[in-house]
């Protein structure tokens, strides 16, 4: 066990030890062939030692380097299954770990943050870690009065190392575009950098963890664990016993996906309306089957503010597509800001673009799967398709950037599933503009 890397020298030194030569050029290739093209002369070996390195040196790393991986592993749905199990294995790992901190360390966080006898705080303390992420590592322990708690302590000099990391992770970005083609890094790393003063404060984690714990008291569908203390550096809350969201995926039973999948979809689009807030980190390391089969919700970290939910604009877009109404589409598109004026995109070609990804609306049992989320990435990502050039000409407006990111990573997580989801009635049921529940987006709460 080690302390996390500081000094921004070091930090780039581990940087340049990742295989960016040979490795990734190859690694890029297979990316850009990821849309179906034979890949014959990709080595396994090759990949498997990329892979590797990858996580050895993101694990070690943690901060804006880790929580970047974390943040684009639900994308390896799109991977081709004969070409990717390497990169697959290792960007699950890093959902929910990483290399911990020594015992000591940890123990001068808990002085600094709860004082000297921060132990009588607790009947137990855990000194092994739970499990180990980007920002902060989590602690089994027993609260004073009995409740058993999950403790977070974040990593000293995070902030530094996150800093470090985002001015660094371009050297990294041919590894990660094996995710997608075309994928874009600056996009994703101007967003962590502008949410990093929220990410690394503990208590305005807190502030927002509460707010989804009242909004979903007595819900019989999603669980939010109750916050017990707060500091800026460490966070105390409910401990959750469940079944891990990527243990399904590896090998839950076809009921189980579907019943976490329609709960995902069911969280995504209902937080909004019920707490004015969208939990902005879908990765499976966020998320547990508990026992009575509710979806229990970890990490508030990275939360977006949406006081009057989500854009009805959304909705009445959504719902124009269904009903082929192309003029209202374009105009949507238009007044909302995703197309400019002489942007030369034809009203039909609009319309065209967007029926294909409305296939999860289109019926009651969808079924999600990592084929149809390949083939629809190959449909807008392809040069030499229709798709490709009206993609070029649309752009995220930035009230819609968060959400497309935290909906694509939603949908990337079904798709690990394979889940046969509702996904219609959730949209139907929570989302305002587009169906007949009204503009407000919200339906009778269900209660136990």
């Amino acid at each position: 066990m080690t302390e996390i890397p500081r000094s921004p020298i070091v930090r780039s030194a581990k940087f340049a030890s990742l295989p960016l030569g040979y490795a990734a050029r190859l690694a890029l290739g297979v990316g850009q062939r990821a849309v179906g093209q034979a890949a014959h002369t990709v080595s396994a070996d090759l990949q498997q030692h990329t892979a590797e390195r990858l996580f050895s040196v993101l694990g070690e790393l943690k901060g804006g380097a880790m929580k970047l991986a974390q943040a684009l592993s639900v994308f390896e749905a799109a991977l081709p299954e004969r070409l990717m199990p390497p990169y697959r294995a290792t960007l699950t790992r890093l959902q929910d770990s990483a290399p911990s901190l020594p015992v000591a360390t940890v123990h001068k966080v808990m002085r600094a943050e709860l004082g000297p006898r921060w132990q009588r705080d607790f009947r137990d303390f855990d000194d092994a870690p739970a499990a180990a992420a980007s920002i902060g590592q989590v602690h089994r322990a027993v609260w004073r009065d009995g409740r058993q708690v999950a403790v977070k302590v974040q990593y000293p000099g995070i902030r530094e190392a996150m800093a470090a990391d985002l001015d660094q992770l371009g050297r990294v970005a041919g590894l990660f575009r094996v995710l997608q083609p075309k994928f874009r890094l600056r996009p994703v790393i101007a967003e962590l950098r502008s949410r990093l003063t929220e990410e690394l404060d503990y208590e305005f984690e807190a502030q927002a963890q509460r707010g989804f714990a009242a909004a979903y008291t007595g819900d019989d569908e999603i669980a939010v664990p109750g916050v017990v203390a707060a500091t800026g550096r460490v966070l105390v809350t409910d401990w959750f016993s469940g079944t891990p969201l990527s243990a399904i995926i590896a090998g839950g039973d076809q009921t189980e996906r579907d019943r976490a999948g329609y709960l995902l979809a069911t969280l995504h689009f209902s937080a909004p309306a019920r707490a004015g807030l969208l939990h902005a980190d879908p990765h499976p390391g966020n998320f547990r089957m508990l026992a009575d089969g509710r979806l229990g919700v970890l990490d508030f970290g990275a939360v977006a503010r949406l006081p009057g939910g989500l854009p009805a604009d959304l909705g009445r877009l959504l719902r124009a597509t269904l009903d082929r109404d192309a003029e209202a589409v374009h105009r949507l598109l238009r007044t909302t800001g995703f197309l400019e004026a002489g942007s030369g995109v034809s009203v039909g070609a609009a319309l065209d673009y967007l029926v294909p990804a409305m296939a999860p609306l289109e019926r009651d049992d969808f079924r999600f799967s990592r084929s149809w989320l390949r083939q629809e990435v190959a449909r807008v990502t392809h040069p030499h398709r229709p798709g490709y050039r009206v993609s070029r000409r649309l752009q995220l407006p930035p009230a819609y950037l968060l959400i497309h990111r935290v909906t694509l990573g939603s949908i990337g997580m079904l798709c690990q599933l394979e889940a046969h989801a509702d996904y219609r009635n959730v949209v139907d049921s929570w989302l305002p503009g587009f169906g007949c529940h009204g503009s407000s987006g919200q339906r009778s709460l269900r209660v136990a």
